[in-house]
């Protein structure tokens, strides 16, 4: 059996111990996977960030057109309301925005004819004129009760005359009464949904006052609506 020399056992452990050296093909390689990871990390960032984004605007632009689409729909309904009464017109500004709901019911009794006949069935000098289907005085009883007390009071009261209200309780197309105050009433609110505000006709508001009444603040003359007119703009 052949001996190695020392000299010879010393190089190959040299050789063995030595490291291995990483050719160029592999960094190369290496160097693009990780290129690529961080390329389609980014990449899918970018995917899920933009689809967010462009979720959220289409959200904000559905609630903007539904927003617009509601703007627009009240826009178009009719802004005025004439009342041709025997004694003359009335012209009523209707809050479609403050109260909504019972403009839209009044409107759509308007337009079913309901309110063409209708008579003013109480008078109440300096306060209301009423009109309605009911002789029951209603929101305004309470009014016929405190006249002497409202006359002592000053007149920087809050609210104004010639308000178009109906009463707050509840009822059906035929209970639905008009109510035009003809002077500042400081408990308003808590007898009517005030929903418009006479804009022209002031005299006729005043003439209907002004007529005859019994003891029950009826009229001894018949004064009725003839008609309703609507218009979007005067």
């Amino acid at each position: 059996m052949a001996r190695i020399k020392p000299q010879a056992l010393l190089q190959q452990s040299k050789r063995k111990k030595g490291p291995s050296r990483i050719s160029l093909t592999t960094i190369i390689m290496s160097t693009l996977i990780v290129v690529l990871i961080v390329f389609f990390v980014y990449a899918s960032y970018r995917h899920w960030t933009q689809r967010s984004i462009i979720h959220i605007e289409n959200k904000q632009s559905v609630i903007e057109g539904d927003n617009s689409f509601m703007d627009s729909k009240k826009s178009d309904l009719p802004g005025y309301a004439i009342l041709d009464t025997t004694k003359g017109s009335i012209t009523v500004e209707l809050f479609k925005d403050s109260s909504p709901e019972v403009v839209d019911q009044f409107l759509d009794l308007c337009q079913r004819a309901r309110f063409n006949g209708m008579l003013f069935r109480h008078v109440i000098k300096h306060y209301v004129i009423q009109a309605g289907d009911s002789d029951k005085l209603g929101a305004a009883e309470d009014w016929t009760l405190k006249g002497k007390q409202y006359n002592q009071l000053d007149t920087s009261l809050k609210h104004e005359a010639f308000m178009l209200g109906t009463s707050k309780a509840k009822h059906d197309d035929k209970g639905f009464e008009l109510f035009i105050t003809t002077a500042p009433i400081p408990d308003l609110n808590e007898k009517l949904i005030v929903f418009g505000k006479v804009t022209k006709g002031e005299d006729i508001v005043q003439e209907i006052e002004e007529v005859d009444t019994d003891e029950h603040y009826r009229p001894k003359s018949s004064i009725e609506i003839r008609s309703v007119t609507l218009k979007q703009s005067i």
